[in-house]
């Protein structure tokens, strides 16, 4: 069964519910039971295997639990003689049986319904006479891993959910990326250390603060066994909505990872990972959202724990959180003498060039570029994402930078990487196709600065090419007759004071000295301007579009009068005509 007929057939059960529950509800009911049918089918070949193995633990007195994982040959097991096709066998008491085979589920897998809020929905399904009906519908499909894979299961819960969040007017883009765009991330991610990865039995760990459904560590996992079969990849992630955590969490149990490592709650206000570091890391957290909620909080670990903490080089405005989730990546790297890190996050176009010199989002951009941390910017098309339409940007930035990045970034402008999708989901209206995907990642893995006929779409600058010395420049304070007042006391006395209302900045690049910059650009203007050196602070921008803006001159004078007095050649026709 394809990806499209399966979510469907899962879709139809919305018939089934369609007046007892309201359509931004539906999902309430069709994620968990989804899910259900899922770990059922996983567990179904060993069964009686586990079945077997609990009556003979049992009767010697051991703790069962390790014996019936090993005979489960997963990560989680379910110790009911039900199964969800058994159940349909008993129509008067399907709602006490259907309790009685989710807690025979392993402490793991009763977390992720208790997450779903599901006994809830097993009740109000039944007082409205629906509940044989929806379990009898879910437990005619076949989700096995043999017949749904794990990325095909990964993609319908994510089309499920972005269904359910346009019917309930959320932003689907909370919950998920587009995989085509993580694919790239994982490709930028990896590429620099294929050799290492290709060794046997290399073990890695990869960690993501806003997990969602988990695609992102989905992907880099199958990356990984496709490259090196033998190479394992640990996942640790961290997501704040209950239900794309239920379904991260038995996507992992799935996948035989530690669910442990996928921990419920919000990344900022409470730290899931604390102390721990990381080999990679993979982000797309919300764009623009405010931080109020969690104000008081990073404020505190801000201004107590300094670098000590998370976010030690500053704090952005309260109305976008964006950096915030970068510096909380930062804090997760591996120290570089212990094998260092690597990161991708996607931004919007904010971080890059927001607040002036001495601002939060500057001085967190001066972090990263005055510590060599940041090897690329990649500006993605518009109409990427399921829910904005805006420009957005993955960051890839790493403490093990090669040789040959060292002190420099690489900009690459894959606003023309597009092929028009078939059908629009959302505002989602492009995609990536795999040259697209293929190309990036070439230009990036061999560092090159290229263009594509028309226009530059890759450039190498040095880091200090994005910072600058915001200057004030001073004017005098003078009398109704023009005299220049002096100070009278202290350190001001006999010095010029200046007219506040004829004070101004200049931002001198750092490539530059600034006295030559003010002889050459300000003096020639206001010979008795000077600069008042107290108040220098040092900036850093990153304006990604003015570096591959290209001039289109305009055309000649004689061409555009030539088309003008034809047109009014021709209106002056009409008008003779019209009074013939």
């Amino acid at each position: 069964m394809n990806q499209q007929s399966l979510s469907s057939f899962i879709w139809s059960v919305a018939d089934l519910l369609r007046g007892d529950y309201k359509q931004s509800e539906y999902g309430k009911v069709i994620l968990p039971f989804t899910v259900l049918r899922r770990l059922d089918c996983v567990l179904e070949p060993t069964k009686a295997a586990v079945l077997a193995e609990q009556v003979a633990r049992k009767k010697q007195g051991l703790n069962a639990e390790p014996f019936l994982l090993r005979k489960a040959k997963q990560s989680f097991y379910n110790t009911s003689p039900l199964d969800m096709k058994k159940l349909m066998g008993d129509q008067d008491h399907i709602r006490e049986n259907l309790f009685a085979y989710i807690q025979a589920f392993s402490p793991a897998v009763r977390d992720i319904f208790e997450r779903f809020e599901f006994y809830a929905q097993i009740d109000r399904l039944a007082k409205a006479g629906l509940l044989y009906l929806v379990t009898e519908r879910f437990a005619q499909v076949d989700l096995h891993p043999d017949k749904v894979s794990n990325s095909q299961m990964g993609l319908v819960f994510e089309e499920l959910i972005r269904k359910f969040a346009e019917i309930s007017n959320e932003t689907a883009g909370e919950h998920f990326t587009p995989r085509e765009v993580i694919r790239l991330m994982v490709n930028l991610l990896f590429i620099e250390d294929d050799d290492v990865l290709a060794k046997p039995g290399v073990v890695r760990t990869i960690y993501d603060p806003t997990a969602g459904t988990g695609g992102m560590l989905s992907v880099a996992g199958e990356y990984l066994a496709e490259h090196n079969p033998q190479a394992r990849l640990t996942m640790f992630g961290q997501e704040l909505n209950p239900e794309s955590y239920a379904i991260c969490k038995a996507d992992m149990l799935i996948k035989g990872q530690d669910v442990a490592n996928i921990v419920f709650g919000n990344t900022f206000s409470e730290d899931g990972h604390p102390h721990k570091k990381f080999d990679y890391m993979l982000s797309n957290p919300p764009f623009g959202v405010e931080w109020k909620k969690v104000e008081k909080e990073i404020r505190k670990e801000h201004e107590t724990q300094g670098f000590n903490g998370r976010f030690g080089p500053g704090l952005p405005r309260v109305s976008d959180g964006s950096l915030l989730f970068m510096l909380h990546l930062l804090s997760k790297m591996r120290p570089a003498t212990e094998g260092g890190s690597r990161f991708g996050i996607v931004l919007n176009g904010s971080p890059l060039f927001s607040g002036g010199a001495g601002s939060g989002e500057s001085e967190i951009r001066r972090y990263v570029l005055e510590n060599d941390l940041v090897e690329a910017i990649i500006g993605l098309p518009t109409d990427m994402f399921y829910n904005t339409g805006i420009s957005t940007y993955v960051w890839i930035l790493s403490n093990r930078k090669p040789k040959h990045r060292g002190g420099k970034v690489q900009l690459i402008d894959a606003s023309g990487f597009w092929q028009k999708m078939r059908k629009s989901l959302g505002s989602k209206r492009k995609e990536l196709a795999d040259e697209h995907i293929a190309e990036i990642t070439r230009l990036f893995g061999q560092f090159i600065e290229a263009n594509d006929g028309k226009k530059r779409i890759s450039r190498i600058f040095k880091n200090a090419d994005f910072g600058y010395r915001a200057i004030t420049v001073e004017r005098p304070l003078r009398d109704g007759k023009g005299k220049v007042i002096l100070g009278e006391k202290g350190k001001q006395k006999g010095k010029p004071q200046a007219d506040a209302n004829l004070r101004d900045t200049e931002n001198v690049p750092l490539t530059e000295e600034v006295e030559a910059y003010f002889k050459r650009e300000v003096l020639p203007h206001a010979v008795d301007a000077w600069i008042d050196h107290e108040k220098t602070k040092v900036g850093y921008e990153i304006p990604f579009n003015r570096q591959f803006y290209v001039f289109d001159p305009p055309r000649d004078l004689a061409a555009i009068d030539a088309d003008l007095k034809e047109c009014t050649d021709r209106i002056s026709a009409m008008i003779e005509g019209i009074a013939g």
